[in-house]
């Protein structure tokens, strides 16, 4: 069975999108939403984005990537757009066990890779119906088309990851340690108007 048409309607008339800037304005604004999460806004950037927090394959130490995620039946999953050459993919496969943070708190997963048939394919249409631009880049990228047949022919190039709740040991998550910054800002406000008015 063909993916839903309508999706494919929609993703066929979406532009092409370059996920990774190139000039110094759009790195800051592609890292703008860890420091929102350091900010304490995760309730609010989690609902769309994912913190992963994994293990360095080199280095050994915790590595923070934030990616957009969507969940089916309980379960969040994650595309690794840039396939093997995915940083954090690569670091994952050599130590599966990370820690996620949403909008839904912080939770100890192993990370799995998505294979078997159906779920690839209910994962899949979750995307289309979610973002569709993302998977128009996705799929194109890889010179794939956004049908059944085509999906499973060449599955081995598609990483979509799952996460399992886990009891393993795993990274620290991503510390809220620049929440402090409203009160500061508030007491600044403060400290402002009292002095404009003894004036």
């Amino acid at each position: 069975m063909d993916l839903p048409k309508e999706f494919l309607k929609q993703i066929s008339n979406t532009k092409m999108q370059t996920l990774y800037p190139n000039n110094p304005l759009g790195k800051v604004l592609f890292k703008l939403p860890i420091l929102l999460w350091r900010l304490g806004l995760g309730p609010i950037v989690g609902k769309l984005l994912m913190i992963i927090t994994h293990t360095g394959r080199k280095s050994g130490t915790p590595r923070h990537t934030m990616v957009e995620y969507h969940s089916m039946n309980g379960i969040k999953y994650v595309a690794a757009a840039f396939g093997v050459q995915t940083q954090w993919y690569r670091n994952i496969l050599a130590n599966p066990q990370v820690t996620i943070q949403t909008a839904d708190g912080t939770e100890q997963m192993t990370a799995v890779r998505v294979t078997h048939d159906e779920e690839l394919i209910g994962v899949i249409e979750l995307f289309l119906r979610r973002d569709p631009a993302l998977m128009k880049w996705y799929l194109d990228s890889l010179g794939i088309l956004p049908n059944r047949d085509a999906i499973l022919a060449n599955k081995e190039q598609l990483i979509f990851m799952r996460f399992d709740p886990s009891s393993a040991p795993t990274p620290r998550g991503l510390d809220v340690d620049l929440a402090w910054i409203w009160p500061a800002l508030m007491l600044w406000g403060f400290v402002r108007r009292l002095f404009r008015k003894i004036k």
